[in-house]
């Protein structure tokens, strides 16, 4: 790590030796400190004091914090956990909700990079979300995630594919200047003889199809979704992350489509 990165306050070094003691043995531990050049000011007792005792001595010795996320970065490699991906998951999500109160989110590839800085337990837990960690890692779209995340830090699958649709809705309106919803907003705006955006030239009979079709999937996707989500109670109407996951993927092909279409009237 070239850059300097600064010192960790007490109270948040503490909590990350908590969680990294629950994820090393001892033996790891002793292996983890050398491998990153730390001294191992303890070597018995409590794990997350020995890590504690050793991070604080690196710390008012250096003033720094790169040896401490080095050994992060060495402890918690994803090579380390090629027959426990879950277990990598679970641990990095705990890691990501500490470490995003000095703005670092250790990634899928072990490692950090820059994030905005939290100054809430719930923004914590909101970029360390699996399902949010699972939507980046698609590359979902940005408009996706910015109408869903408060939903995306309880997992609530339900609003969140909610929300996901009804961006989307709100999309269009916003670039069309139509009122309308649903089948009618589809209608209203990507209508092949009068239509208001096209998403490419419109003059074969090729992209003539891919309009009628690109509309056609939207009214499905409304119909499916949104109606049934917005008319049906919550406990009525169960959805798996893995389906939520394919319903905001879904959304994002939206977005991107739009965002490349064309506005003619």
């Amino acid at each position: 790590m070239k850059r300097q990165f600064p010192y960790i306050e007490s109270n948040i070094l503490e909590t990350l030796c908590k969680t990294l003691g629950e994820a090393l043995t001892n033996t790891e531990i002793d292996k983890y400190l050398a491998d990153s050049g730390l001294k191992n000011v303890e070597p018995v007792g409590t794990k997350w004091r020995r890590l504690y005792n050793s991070f604080v001595e690196y710390q008012n010795r250096t003033q720094v914090s790169n040896g401490i996320l080095k050994f992060v970065q060495i402890s918690i490699h994803p090579t380390r956990f090629v027959h426990n991906k879950e277990l990598f998951e679970a641990t990095r999500t705990d890691l990501n909700k500490i470490f995003s109160f000095i703005g670092l989110q250790l990634g899928e590839n072990g490692k950090f990079r820059g994030t905005e800085k939290a100054t809430t337990i719930s923004q914590a837990e909101q970029r360390a979300s699996l399902l949010f960690s699972k939507l980046e890692d698609r590359n979902v779209h940005p408009e996706v995630l910015k109408f869903c995340k408060s939903e995306l830090v309880e997992n609530n699958y339900f609003h969140a594919v909610f929300e996901a649709v009804k961006s989307v809705a709100d999309k269009i309106r916003s670039l069309s200047g139509e009122t309308k919803d649903g089948s009618g907003l589809v209608d209203a705006v990507f209508s092949v003889n009068d239509p208001i955006l096209i998403i490419n030239d419109l003059r074969t009979e090729t992209e003539k199809s891919e309009q009628k079709g690109f509309a056609n999937l939207l009214k499905g996707f409304f119909g499916m979704f949104r109606n049934t989500v917005a008319h049906e109670p919550k406990i009525k109407w169960k959805i798996e992350e893995y389906d939520a996951l394919d319903v905001m993927t879904l959304a994002s092909l939206f977005h991107r489509r739009l965002d490349n279409s064309t506005k003619i009237r």
